[in-house]
């Protein structure tokens, strides 16, 4: 019995198909050693977060990175990758409010490619966040100890087909 076989141009794409999958990989562990020795060299929680969303950035290409926390039962912003004086701590949402509630609320990803402005959960924060008309939106509820303790989104200014190695690397 004959084994057919494969031809060269079957075998070159798989190739490359496998290589392009093996950097992502490589990539995604590069940002997860990287934010593993931010959480143990002596930093207040404020710089570790800011490192955190500027890795996020860089991983994802995105145009902004925002990590809300839980205080009582609202999430406040506390962290971005572009300055927001302003909106630090100030900018707060119940569970109820926006995407982000929602995220958290419903301890769900969520991804809108985009016009993300236009979801019916949109709230914007306009004098505040120039983020709220972006077109891409990724956001991802921060659990710990199975409590949602927080949100983290991740914008672009176009649009954005979101791939499944950010929203991995997000939701971990």
């Amino acid at each position: 019995m004959a084994v057919p076989r494969q031809s060269y141009n079957e075998v070159v794409p798989k190739a490359k198909e496998l290589e392009v999958r093996l950097e992502k990989t490589e990539q995604q562990l590069r940002l997860f050693q990287k934010i593993s020795r931010l959480m143990v060299r002596d930093l207040s929680f404020q710089e570790v977060l800011k490192g955190v969303v500027s890795l996020v950035v860089e991983f994802t290409e995105g145009d902004s990175c925002l990590v809300y926390l839980l205080d009582g039962s609202e999430l406040a912003l506390c962290a971005a990758n572009t300055p927001h004086p302003a909106a630090i701590g100030k900018v707060r949402l119940s569970l109820n409010e926006g995407l982000t509630g929602w995220v958290a609320r419903e301890r769900r990803l969520l991804s809108i490619s985009r016009e993300a402005y236009k979801d019916p959960r949109f709230k914007a924060f306009a004098d505040l966040l120039p983020e709220d008309t972006f077109e891409a939106f990724l956001s991802a509820p921060l659990i710990a100890r199975n409590r949602v303790v927080g949100v983290i989104n991740v914008q672009h200014r176009l649009p954005h087909q979101h791939t499944g190695g950010e929203m991995e690397v997000l939701t971990t």
